[in-house]
């Protein structure tokens, strides 16, 4: 890659010492998988718990459903601009910040009142949210050294997965036995877990000397004149609209089309997320024996998996063998982008790493609601098409990317 031209305090940043040349803090790694675990928990807990949570605060589920809508809302705008808001703040006491505010979030939701606290708390675990993921590839390439950051990145994104498994059956079991607050209230220990292992495994890490100013909390949106980039990031924004304009509407089309009712759903989403899993335990090695290659492979695998379950969607056994695909190959292609952040923006892995979570939020809300319009109007084989076309032009543009002399060598 070109190397960018270096101001003050990108010196600063250069002059710290380099992962190269102190041992890899594999435990602070596995704190911060935690970490994800609890916070993708807290973020989609409301998923299985809405009809409990709409009846006890008078509201209709659509409105207690706006809390992950809101998340989403303070997700971006966090994401983007945390990294210049806190300047100079040390980044271990920001994470550790954040994880204390993943615990109050949890505890304003479950103690809410009325729904004006209870969308308060939300917001709260939707900063948290743009925070964490904006740090996540920064703070693993203070963590380890450069050829083991693909690993640590997909080890943090194994609590993603994890929580995706685990979240939504684990709280409608939690909220069934001991009501919807009792659940949330079951995240604050893991929490808790979270911030005593993160305060002991992550070592200090200062900012860059930042100039004030205004000015500085917009220099972000500078990162797309970079070479490369602004392709880059339309082909990872491709991947996520693609993959949520199907996966927000496997559930309809395992109804109507599959013929999959009631205990039976909940297991065949188990498979989708323990492929998931699975594949986010794999995906780190298999990207440093050939990362634009894996990224490209990715999307077309999935475009695939889209196309055949049209074809197939009413042979219940194949349904599940290719959803189990989709999850293998759709819950790791994350952990590739943000190893991309990671090596296309070494000096600026935190403004990256911001612009890269505001573009994964949009592009879910955009994807989903595209799928959702295409279903309603014309089906599941028009919303399935679609997600595949948008897969395609994700693997060509990535493959651009590839051929783009500032990250060719990456």
């Amino acid at each position: 890659m070109a190397t960018p031209t270096t101001n003050a305090s990108e010196n600063d940043a250069l002059n710290t010492p380099r992962p190269s040349e102190q041992a890899a803090s594999w435990s602070a790694v596995f704190a911060m998988s935690v970490c994800a675990f609890a916070l993708i928990a807290s973020e989609f807990m409301p998923v299985s718990l809405l009809t409990p949570m709409s009846s006890d605060l008078h509201v209709t589920e659509g409105m207690a459903g706006q809390g992950i809508a809101i998340s989403g809302v303070f997700a971006v705008l966090t994401s983007l601009f945390i990294s210049a808001l806190a300047r100079n703040l040390n980044r271990k006491t920001l994470l550790l910040g954040l994880t204390v505010a993943m615990g109050v979030s949890g505890t304003i939701v479950a103690l809410a009142p009325n729904y004006a606290i209870y969308m308060l708390g939300r917001a709260l675990i939707g900063v948290v949210v743009g925070g964490f993921w904006s740090m996540s590839a920064a703070t693993a390439i203070r963590l380890v050294p450069a050829h083991d950051v693909p690993r640590a990145l997909a080890i943090v994104n194994g609590g993603n997965a994890l929580a995706t498994v685990v979240a939504a059956p684990l709280g409608a079991y939690l909220g069934a036995v001991m009501g919807w607050r009792g659940a949330f209230f079951c995240l604050l220990p893991v929490s808790l877990i979270a911030l005593a292992w993160q305060w002991k495994t992550l070592p200090s890490m200062p900012a860059a000397v930042r100039e004030p100013g205004i000015a500085k909390v917009f220099q972000v949106f500078k990162l797309l004149k970079r070479p490369g980039v602004p392709v880059g990031m339309l082909a990872s924004s491709l991947l996520f609209m693609g993959q949520f304009s199907l996966f927000t509407y496997v559930r309809p089309f395992l109804e109507t089309v599959t013929g999959v009712h009631g205990a039976t759903i909940s297991l065949v989403l188990l498979v989708i997320g323990l492929a998931g899993f699975i594949g986010t335990a794999l995906i780190g090695r298999i990207l440093q024996k050939g990362f634009y290659r894996t990224l490209i492979i990715i999307p077309l695998m999935m475009a695939a998996t889209a196309l055949a379950l049209v074809a197939f969607g009413g042979l219940p056994a194949v349904v599940v063998a290719l959803l189990g695909l989709w999850g293998l190959a759709g819950t790791s292609a994350p952990v590739g982008w943000w190893a991309w952040i990671a090596k296309v923006f070494p000096q600026d892995a935190e403004a990256g790493g911001g612009l890269f979570v505001a573009v994964v939020q949009l592009s879910i809300a955009f994807g989903s609601t595209m799928g959702g319009l295409f279903f309603d109007q014309s089906g599941y084989q028009s919303t399935f098409t679609l997600s595949a076309v948008l897969l395609v032009i994700c693997a060509v543009l990535t493959f651009m990317t590839s051929r783009t002399p500032a990250t060719r060598a990456h």
